[in-house]
């Protein structure tokens, strides 16, 4: 992909995030893709600080991560992925043919839907040690990857030839699901999309934890 001209913010973004997130680390993950000067501000989620009006005042979920770029605040990945394409790489990530925006968009669905209630759940059952019933979670994995491998088997990457937005919002939890003892071993396609998103310039690594498969 040939990297086009692009704004670069009046000072640094702040990014709130929990570093175990993957969540937040999808968006640190664009921020550094793009260049784009940013500054991490750790939330401590172990003391509720997610849930202090301080923090409410600036997401009225509770949830990380949030933005602050200048007068701009915004919460939710997804949304402050398509934000940060929107205005500092327009066109480069989001494509703007109705077809292929609308598969991304899918992707994005995908992100907030079957990984989130699969290998992010599972994840979260087996690092925090919750009395949940993990197998539905990794069940609802597995399938998912199935679905990834065949497509990937097809493109190096989820929408055609070049990463786009629906790639940075599906890796980090992908790259993750060892942890919520889902193995990425059946899917060699999965894992090697992982890897042309790990040689992607800017790449920063996600916070592992040494749990479940990863132990």
């Amino acid at each position: 992909m040939q990297a086009k001209p692009q704004p670069v913010p009046k000072q640094p973004i702040q990014l709130h995030r929990m570093a175990l997130s993957g969540h937040c680390h999808r968006v640190q993950l664009f921020l550094s893709l793009l260049g784009l000067p940013y500054e991490v501000v750790e939330v401590d989620g172990a003391a509720g600080a997610h849930k202090k009006p301080e923090f409410l005042a600036m997401n009225c979920f509770g949830q990380v991560p949030v933005i602050v770029d200048g007068d701009v605040t915004l919460a939710d990945s997804n949304a402050i992925l398509v934000y940060l394409e929107a205005r500092y790489a327009p066109g480069q990530w989001m494509p703007r043919d109705p077809v292929a925006a609308a598969e991304v968009q899918r992707w994005l669905s995908v992100a907030a839907g079957q990984l989130a209630f699969g290998a992010a759940a599972a994840r979260v059952t087996i690092l925090f040690r919750r009395p949940d019933d993990p197998a539905p979670a990794i069940a609802r994995a597995n399938q998912l990857l199935r679905t990834m491998d065949q497509e990937l088997a097809q493109r190096h990457f989820l929408v055609g030839s070049e990463p786009t937005l629906a790639d940075i919002a599906i890796y980090s939890y992908t790259a993750l699901a060892p942890e919520g003892n889902v193995s990425l071993e059946p899917f060699p396609h999965v894992r090697a999309w992982l890897a042309r998103i790990e040689a992607l310039p800017g790449f920063v690594p996600v916070k592992r934890s040494p749990v479940g498969l990863a132990a």
